[in-house]
């Protein structure tokens, strides 16, 4: 079975054996998911898009049966329209989803939805590839949001209160800076009439029809993941109480959707919070409660049952109150430490709303509800901005001012400028300082420097020669090199973690439009001038599950070497099974020697033909090609793999998903791919 290398942190003395073992799990998604999908009369083309996506083949067919007995690896497509009668006693051997182009013309059938494990939205113009990919990533459980943001200090999530998501798309980036979450507010939403005017009568409920496209819409724009909420009436929000079963009817709709939080309000009968829990698939359940009465009392033995209650189905428990004294904070607190001591899990989300109860929500720790001056309204009394946030953790004493490095041959200029900017929209105290590269003592000099904060360092630095660095994590280790240098508090001193985040900028890029189990037991083909310029690439297709990888222009004879196979010759090439994956990460002068591989491996359609069908949009079907080479070339390898079949990406898209990954290490603040490329776009980095 495939492997997964790990990116934990170990000490350095390791390294001083001379066979270094590498901490391997075994990849979950090794075995090909099997699907089958449905979609509207003359729409099969995304059931090739699904299947692109899973690295798998596919097929059309008319007859259940015919599903049944193919192969499990094979995704199948079939027409809704034949589907009704066929699926009436339906085996669930596979994994059933129902497609529904919402610019297509047909009408959407609720019901088939109903039959579905699955229902995915999508619009033809414009079309996102990358969001079919995190869809099917998290519905087959490929990619963990959850556990992911677990391992942060601090999460945040920013409340969308527009009555149309629309009008947050052109803010979204900027609005979701500091964010680890977006939480859509279905109360919230108005759905324009027929004639185009907005029903306000109190507690009207937009249809499923168009909260489902509004999910799609915000999907389709942010990488954050989703919090779907319904607030009732009497926690003050918008849906009517006097029938529980429509929450069901639309949280249930949340989880078919691929939303990564669903919002389960307590006072919900317990049939129907069991319920949602027995089917959230791998969607997460946050289970809250909030009162407003004024009344309540932390110190109240009720209150620990309150938790208690919540955390049966809840994978965070979220706890909310209108407070009227500061008294109450600390009665918070004090609650807030003493539940999560008996019971570490779930976490708890605690906080005082109103005036008085700002406090607390620089105290809480887990998804603090973030609002931002764009927005239309505050989805709570009392919230504050991000920025406000860490303010006053900056005033307490929280967050002390740290002057963070770059180091190296960097555009000095525009990389300030860019964290500068972070730093500035968040509020952050940090200070953003360049050092060039010099000798080695310089680098140990800087770390020593009374405020520094952390670093990154461009070019890498060998681990080999970091002994000051007390601990390499498994990563920097294992490609020895470290490109990011993060403090961490200590007992008597701070101490020194070297890790490496171009290997996750690698794989983030390539799992932008395919699923991790894609790549898992299919072939890579790696060009270098030498090992080092390789060896973040080769860590990163190793934790895929690749293999095997051959190499051009380089042997592999570290840690990593295993299933690493060097191409010797013309014929070689010619022999070798056909690449998924070719990464260059030869030097711009060099990058076009990829271009015969590229031509000779080209892609005439996705594991064959495509039986005629060409996408519904986007980048065309194929397998992936990334070039790591910046600066001047005489051709762009990019446009020649991509009308070669290739999906191509370029050393920005790289260096945009390690910078993401840089910032998030560094301050444990959290910034979008998407913003990161438009400031790259705006001459910021």
């Amino acid at each position: 079975m495939a492997t997964m290398v790990q990116a934990e942190s170990v000490t350095t003395t390791h390294l001083k054996t001379p066979e270094v073992t590498i901490d391997v799990q075994e990849i979950p998604s090794a075995i090909k998911p099997s699907l089958l999908i449905l979609h509207n009369e003359g729409e099969e083309d995304i059931v090739g898009i699904f299947a692109d996506v899973l690295g798998q083949k596919w097929e059309s067919t008319a007859s259940v049966d015919a599903v049944k007995a193919g192969p499990p690896e094979t995704v199948y497509g079939l027409k809704n329209g034949l589907s009704g009668a066929q699926l009436e006693g339906w085996d669930r051997s596979r994994l059933l989803i129902n497609t529904h182009r919402v610019d297509g013309g047909h009408e959407l059938d609720e019901s088939l939805t109903d039959h579905c494990d699955y229902e995915y939205l999508y619009t033809r113009t414009p079309f996102f590839r990358r969001d079919v990919s995190r869809y099917l990533s998290l519905i087959l459980g490929q990619i963990a949001p959850h556990r992911d943001l677990a391992k942060k200090a601090r999460t945040t999530l920013i409340s969308t209160t527009f009555p149309d998501v629309h009008a947050a798309l052109p803010n979204l980036d900027i609005l979701s800076v500091g964010a680890d979450a977006i939480e859509i507010r279905v109360d919230l939403l108005e759905e324009p009439l027929a004639d185009g005017t907005v029903n306000k009568a109190p507690a009207k409920v937009p249809s499923l029809k168009y909260v489902g496209e509004q999910v799609m819409i915000l999907r389709q724009r942010t990488e954050l993941p989703i919090i779907y909420t319904t607030r009732c009436t009497n926690e003050n929000g918008r849906f009517p109480m006097d029938d529980p079963n429509l929450f069901y009817k639309y949280l249930a709709r949340a989880i078919q959707w691929g939303c990564e939080y669903i919002d389960v309000e307590l006072w919900l009968p317990e049939e129907i919070r069991r319920k949602l829990a027995e089917n959230k698939g791998c969607s997460k359940i946050i289970s809250a409660f909030h009162d407003f009465s004024g009344t309540f009392q932390w110190t109240a033995p009720d209150t620990q049952r309150l938790f208690e209650r919540g955390a049966v189905y809840g994978d965070i428990v979220k706890m909310y109150a209108l407070v009227n004294s500061m008294q109450e904070n600390y009665e918070l607190e004090y609650f807030r430490s003493t539940i999560q001591t008996k019971y570490p899990h779930p976490p708890f989300s605690g906080l005082n709303m109103g005036p008085t109860g700002q406090l607390s929500r620089t105290m809480n720790k887990i998804f603090t509800p973030i609002t931002h001056p764009l927005l239309p309204m505050i989805a709570a009394p009392g919230q504050l901005s991000a920025a406000e946030i860490n303010t006053a953790l900056h005033t307490m004493g929280q967050v002390p001012k740290q002057d963070i490095y770059g180091i190296g041959s960097v555009r000095s200029t525009s990389q300030a400028m860019f964290f500068e900017k972070c730093f500035n929209e968040l509020s952050l105290p940090h200070s953003f300082m360049f050092a060039p590269r010099a000798p080695k003592a310089s680098i140990e000099h800087i770390l020593r420097r009374p405020n520094f904060g952390g670093a990154y360092i461009n070019p890498p630095l060998a681990a080999s020669s970091a002994a000051y660095l007390p601990s390499l994590s498994n990563a920097a280790r294992a490609i020895g090199q470290v490109d990011t240098v993060l403090v961490r508090p200590g007992t008597n001193s701070p101490s020194f973690i070297g890790d490496n985040a171009r290997w996750k900028g690698i794989r983030a890029t390539l799992t932008r439009d395919f699923v991790p189990s894609a790549y898992s037991g299919a072939a890579a083909l790696l060009l270098a001038s030498n090992e080092a310029d390789a060896s973040a690439s080769i860590f990163a297709l190793k934790s895929l599950g690749i293999g095997p990888i051959y190499t051009i222009g380089f042997k592999s004879n570290g840690p990593l070497s295993t299933d690493v196979q060097p191409v010797r010759s013309v014929e070689d090439v010619k022999r070798l099974e056909q690449p998924f994956v070719i990464i260059s990460a030869l030097p711009a002068e060099k990058s076009l020697l990829v271009v015969p591989l590229l031509k000779h491996y080209r892609v005439d359609g996705r594991n064959g033909s495509t039986n005629g069908h060409g996408s519904a949009g986007g980048k065309p079907a194929g397998k992936v090609f990334v070039d790591l080479a910046s600066g001047p070339r005489k051709a762009d390898p990019l446009a020649i793999a991509t009308s070669a079949g290739w999906t191509a990406y370029g050393i920005s898209d790289v260096s945009a998903w390690t910078t993401v990954e840089t910032l998030r290490q560094l301050v444990g603040q959290n910034v979008c791919y998407d913003f990161v490329r438009l400031a790259s776009g705006r001459g910021l980095f």
